[in-house]
């Protein structure tokens, strides 16, 4: 019997996906013995308004991959939209399994509730500045206000009355079970969720090709390309979680739709490109192009240039 330690954040979300992980890998061998190893990382201890003042992305995955890398843990398990979209030197990276409901959440205080039933001046509570952004873009008399902390955190703050609304993620609330506390899932057309959203991703180190085939038992074909071309469009931008940018893409009988849109951080403008394609790295080339001829810099700023060379 072989043992695979997985690297997970404690937060209860961050648990419950990585066992979902090891029941796969435990499914497809069924002599395999998993772990889980609970790390606490950077974005976990800094509580500062934003996502982008914590760290960015890499304050959540960072102590994993250094797990991995000095050998406390095989693999790590982590939500895709938390990763950066290039991994570091001597890592691999799968999309793993299905993907859950990729559409933003608005979970209102005391009442089911909707984006159309919220009162003017309303606190909506995000640390997305995406969803802050698009918020906007429909909603201009709304107050957008920053909160961080795991899902549980937020949740118990709403239900204090600190704000009128939560927007958070579908799946990390299905996830958790806690589906019942949505008033909307609103439409991924609408709040263009974040480039894989709603997906897991498994790093390793690469070479390791005892790994590599046991995780490709839990990868579906069409997730990791519609996430592929979601990232590579992010990737062509230079846009991160700093930035207000939604990218998602579906695939149907081969072809994929990816639909990318970039916003100001106050509402008022917003580019849209919508693409189909087979190819999920061409279909991403082809969208960030267009949105640079449309001028994307000027809304996602200085940081977003071409990084593919």
């Amino acid at each position: 019997m072989r043992t695979i330690r997985i690297a997970t954040r404690r937060s209860r979300l961050a648990m419950t996906q990585a066992e979902f992980v090891a029941s796969r890998l435990r499914a497809n061998e069924p002599s395999l013995r998993v772990e889980l190893a609970g790390f606490t990382s950077q974005g976990d201890r800094d509580q500062s308004p934003s996502l982008a003042q914590a760290g960015g992305k890499s304050s959540f995955v960072g102590a994993l991959e250094e797990a991995v890398r000095d050998g406390r843990a095989d693999l790590a398990v982590h939500s895709m939209k938390d990763v950066a979209v290039r991994v570091p030197d001597g890592f691999a990276l799968h999309t793993f399994g299905p993907r859950a409901d990729v559409r933003d959440a608005l979970v209102v205080n005391g009442s089911p509730g909707t984006l159309a039933t919220l009162p003017g001046g309303a606190h909506v509570g995000t640390a997305s500045i995406r969803r802050r952004a698009l918020l906007l873009t429909l909603r201009r008399d709304l107050e957008v206000v920053p909160v961080r902390g795991n899902v549980d955190t937020r949740l118990k703050r709403l239900d204090a009355g600190g704000y009128h609304a939560l927007l958070l993620a579908c799946a990390g609330l299905d996830r958790l079970g806690l589906g019942d506390r949505i008033g909307q899932r609103v439409d991924a057309e609408v709040l263009v969720p974040a480039p894989g959203q709603g997906a897991l991703a498994v790093e390793f180190l690469a070479g390791r090709e005892d790994l590599d085939d046991l995780i490709r038992t839990g990868v579906d074909s069409e997730v990791e390309r519609s996430v592929t071309a979601e990232r590579q469009v992010t990737r062509r931008l230079g846009a991160d979680c700093a930035m207000p940018f939604g990218a998602y893409c579906t695939a149907c009988d081969g072809e994929l739709r990816l639909t990318t849109v970039a916003a100001a951080t106050d509402g008022t403008q917003m580019l849209r490109v919508e693409l189909t394609g087979d190819d999920p790295v061409a279909l991403g080339d082809d969208a960030a192009a267009r949105l640079q001829k449309m001028g994307v810099g000027d809304l996602l700023g200085e940081n977003a240039e071409d990084v593919a060379g």
